[in-house]
């Protein structure tokens, strides 16, 4: 029975071939086609709106330099806002419940803002692995320190996007479970749990939307301490 419990985060399988592709490619058909018009409908508004606020948000502790990051930091936040609202439906596959999917995104993303800065500013960079008025005999420590905080930093991104979503799926599934439970033996607390339920799974696309958020956030923060 605990076992099942994790079936969930299993990627799903069709003749031998895994599904994940179609899951990842399936939030792209649920924006509208550009048009030769800018403004088709009100759909396209509210895209155009929602666009335009999460791009103003991201860009605003940047300078003109990190402006040309608008383009990958948008769309990997609209990306990953898709796929972990999608992921709380009943009956589907969240890919970003895979530590390895998370991992293929963080690191790359971050690999790029290090050697941004290591080709724009190399000693600014570097600098930051020894911070100034350091003690001479405390250099050493604190440049492993430093150093092992900056190649952890990928890692603390794919692991905190998989824990909170991963924890998430695993409570509605118990909560429900339970209910369903309970149901036929104490229907009042059936329904007391019920209402727990709800609002969980409302607590659960807020978190959905703030790991999202969170993600894309600190990547632009580490882009704007090598630019």
């Amino acid at each position: 029975m605990n076992l099942s419990f994790f079936d969930q985060f299993m990627s799903p399988n069709l003749l031998g071939i895994p599904l994940i592709l179609i899951s990842l490619l399936f939030p792209a058909l649920l924006f509208p086609s550009p048009r030769n018009r800018w403004i088709t409908n009100r759909t396209s508004t509210l895209q155009s709106w929602f666009i335009h606020t999460i791009t103003k948000q991201l860009m605003t502790p940047l300078n003109k330099k990190g402006h040309k990051w608008a383009l990958i930091l948008s769309s990997l936040m609209i990306f990953l806002l898709s796929i972990n609202l999608l992921g709380l439906l009943p009956y589907t596959f969240t890919p970003t419940t895979q530590l390895s999917m998370n991992l293929a995104l963080a690191f790359p993303l971050w690999l790029a803002t290090l050697l941004t800065g290591l080709r724009n500013q190399p000693s600014a960079s570097l600098g930051h692995l020894l911070p100034e008025g350091t003690p001479t005999p405390l250099i050493p420590a604190l440049i492993m320190i430093e150093t092992t905080s900056l190649l952890i930093r990928p890692l603390a991104l794919g692991v905190r996007l998989t824990a909170n979503l991963t924890a998430g799926h695993l409570l509605i599934q118990l909560i429900s479970t339970a209910t369903a439970a309970l149901f036929s033996i104490m229907p009042a607390i059936s329904i007391l749990t019920a209402c727990v339920l709800l609002l969980l799974t409302i607590l659960e696309v807020a978190v959905a939307m703030i790991q999202a958020y969170v993600f894309v956030l600190l990547l632009s923060l580490y882009l704007q301490e090598n630019i």
